[in-house]
């Protein structure tokens, strides 16, 4: 066909052409111009993923639900962050209970048994029971964890009785002595636990223990030196040293030192010794009961005093007794 026959072809195959060359995919375009048919399989292979992916095409509704999440996401962050989880919650918690309350499972009820040295409004508190508080939606099992935190309570018990009443029961911790550690003295239980890091004046007068360690090993030596009252009396404090071994500070300024093993044994002799000798009474400041075989006592500095002057004048009369023999 010559020059003039290929002018004279019309014009509208030409038009659809250019219409489908411009209706093909962008990545389409990309691949046939980018990558020549002689390139390697697997850049063919990562082409056509990747053409996929361009082709794909987002739900309607895609991008306002993808902002949602965004500011959803957004706010909790911003609510953790900020510390204001426990508030929303507590307000999620008061709608619930309101709701609970309108249908009849208000809290009309609350009966505390087993309580002594714990304020009813201290338990009530630490429970979070509230006015507001509805039976419905009170976790018994979270009620009671939050009771045990109080160093008081020993056990808890919380029933939940349809409709509307609330029962718990308490077990608690009873004083048992004082225990002074780096210059503090604490109120400690039976079992080492801190129940009040002060003393109250009313328990002024319990045992005192003294020393690292002391709160856990206080109930076993404490129960061996009330075995023996007359020593127990005298006792203004039990001093545990390297959490081994204990020693006595006595009334009148008395140290008695008490070996790591078998000090029941020597408590057996402090007490027998106090009794037939009334070894407490004199003027020593010391008495060590760590040797099985033996009894150490110290005086004090008067008394040792004293006794050096008798040996002289003891001394003396001897010397006079051998020169008027001879």
């Amino acid at each position: 066909m010559d020059e003039r026959g290929r002018l004279a072809q019309p014009l509208k195959p030409k038009i659809k052409q250019r219409h489908a060359a411009a209706r093909l995919p962008q990545s389409s375009a990309w691949h046939a111009q980018s990558w020549p048919a002689s390139a390697p399989g697997w850049r063919r292979l990562a082409l056509r993923w990747w053409a996929a992916l361009l082709d794909l095409h987002a739900p309607r509704g895609a991008g306002a639900s993808a902002a949602a999440l965004l500011l959803l996401a957004s706010a909790s962050y911003g609510a953790v962050r900020g510390g204001h989880v426990p508030e929303m919650i507590a307000q999620v918690q008061d709608i619930c209970d309101t709701a609970a309350n309108r249908a009849g499972f208000r809290i009309t009820e609350i009966a505390l048994a087993g309580q002594h040295d714990v304020a009813r409004e201290d338990i009530l508190t630490l429970a979070g029971i509230t006015g507001r508080s509805s039976l419905l939606f009170l976790d018994a099992a979270r009620t009671r964890a939050r009771l045990m935190t109080n160093p008081w309570i020993a056990e808890a018990t919380v029933l939940k009785l349809y409709p509307g009443r609330l029962r718990i029961e308490i077990a608690e911790r009873k004083p048992f002595a004082l225990w002074q550690k780096a210059g503090r003295v604490a109120l400690i239980a039976s079992d080492g636990v801190v129940l009040e890091s002060s003393v109250p004046r009313r328990f002024a007068a319990l045992p005192r223990v003294v020393g690292k360690g002391a709160e856990k090993a206080a109930a076993d030596f404490l129960a061996l030196l009330a075995r023996h009252p007359d020593i127990a009396r005298l006792v203004e404090a039990s001093v545990l040293v390297a959490e081994r071994r204990w020693n006595l500070h006595l009334q009148g300024g008395v140290e008695v030192l008490l070996p790591e093993n078998d000090a029941a044994r020597a408590l057996t002799t402090l007490n027998d010794l106090a009794r037939d000798r009334q070894l407490l009474t004199r003027d020593i400041v010391a008495v060590d009961l760590r040797f099985a075989d033996r009894v150490t006592v110290r005086l004090s500095d008067g008394a040792a005093a004293a006794r050096e002057e008798a040996l002289k004048a003891l001394e003396k009369d001897k010397k006079k007794k051998k020169g008027s023999e001879a």
